[in-house]
């Protein structure tokens, strides 16, 4: 068990490091900064950190946590692309919904044993985990992170080309 413990504590220090990070890079931005275009044409900061407010909010109910919080951050974050739409959430309400997606699915982790995370997530079937037990929630933890890392690469790139 001391190493399933260790693989879980590896996990989750990732995924804390990375929020830290998207914490500390999207909290320091302006309503102005976050219209700021990752590449010419392309995404804004406030599309990519909605995007990512949504996928883990979608982590809820994958994960056997809860029910989403913020449901409605798919048609303007996931499912339609930047620009695309004029009614999309304000600066403040992703600030907020960030906060509080995160502190859920943290509330959440810290609760779940190793047996927990090796458990099926809600997107695959008994039969297609039967066939393959590697699509397990800590599985899901962390492609998360991987995702989460990628998106917060793009926003750091953006804003250093942005000063240069």
């Amino acid at each position: 068990m001391g190493n399933d413990s260790s693989c879980v504590a590896l996990g989750l220090r990732g995924w804390k490091t990375q929020v830290d990070r998207a914490d500390k890079l999207f909290g320091s931005l302006s309503s102005e900064d976050v219209l700021r275009e990752i590449a010419p044409g392309r995404n804004r900061l406030l599309y990519l950190w909605g995007h990512l407010t949504a996928i883990h909010d979608a982590m809820l109910p994958l994960l056997g946590l809860r029910e989403r919080l913020h449901p409605e951050f798919d048609v303007a974050f996931v499912s339609n692309p930047d620009k695309s739409r004029a009614d999309i959430p304000s600066h403040e309400q992703v600030r907020r919904a960030w906060d509080v997606v995160n502190t859920e699915l943290w509330k959440g982790f810290e609760n779940m044993s190793w047996p927990d995370w090796v458990q099926r997530h809600s997107a695959v079937s008994e039969e297609d985990f039967a066939k393959d037990a590697s699509r397990n929630r800590f599985a899901v933890l962390l492609s998360r992170t991987n995702h989460l890392s990628y998106h917060l690469g793009q926003a750091v790139l953006a804003l250093k080309s942005d000063r240069a």
